[in-house]
């Protein structure tokens, strides 16, 4: 209940600030796992995608936010995100991510791992593609363009859903890893 109070007031309060301008929503999964997949170059990302996307989504955010226990209840209890260590294997993250993708879930991963300060791609981190593979879902690309100036233009642009299947019951390789990087990050330049 929460979130869905949360995501009409985000809603409502972005709709006031910034021109919001979404396209592709036929390319969502209605139902079952999917990963969400956005560029990520501002802090306002999440709440932005989390609002205008049809589907509740799950994100991974940076265990950093986690440690102030209000900021904690909200975005666990509340929103349904999950911590993630970056820069490390966090096995618990890719652990919840499974879990979620196993019920039918969508999860929100920016594949980047971080906001780019220069707003060019950068390369994508290699558990986005471990957790396409294992978790059986499609990865949706996602292009967001804006400077997030009052009244400024937002546009999300919703890409295709990308399948991974020739990598699945084979043994993943970090070379594999890459590849699937290199082609999320390709079709979110696309959308860009």
């Amino acid at each position: 209940m929460f979130y869905y109070i949360a995501k009409y007031i985000v809603l409502f309060i972005i709709n006031i600030i910034f021109r919001i301008e979404v396209d592709g929503y036929e390319n969502i999964p209605a139902n079952g796992p999917v990963i969400i997949c956005p560029n990520h170059i501002s802090f306002l990302d999440p709440p932005i995608v989390g609002a205008v996307f049809t589907r509740r989504i799950f994100f991974m955010a940076k265990a950093e936010l986690f440690k102030n226990p209000l900021f904690r209840f909200a975005l666990n209890k509340g929103l349904g995100a999950f911590p993630v260590k970056r820069g490390t294997s966090d096995l618990t993250a890719i652990k919840i991510a499974l879990n979620h993708l196993k019920k039918g879930h969508a999860i929100g991963i920016f594949p980047e791992g971080t906001r780019s300060k220069t707003g060019h791609l950068q390369k994508a981190e290699p558990g986005v593609s471990l957790l396409s593979v294992k978790g059986k879902a499609p990865v949706l690309p996602v292009g967001i363009k804006s400077n997030y100036k009052l009244f400024s233009k937002v546009t999300i642009k919703i890409g295709k859903p990308i399948y991974f299947e020739e990598y699945q019951n084979i043994h993943l390789t970090s070379q594999d890893m890459a590849n699937i990087g290199e082609k999320i990050m390709l079709e979110i330049s696309k959308l860009i």
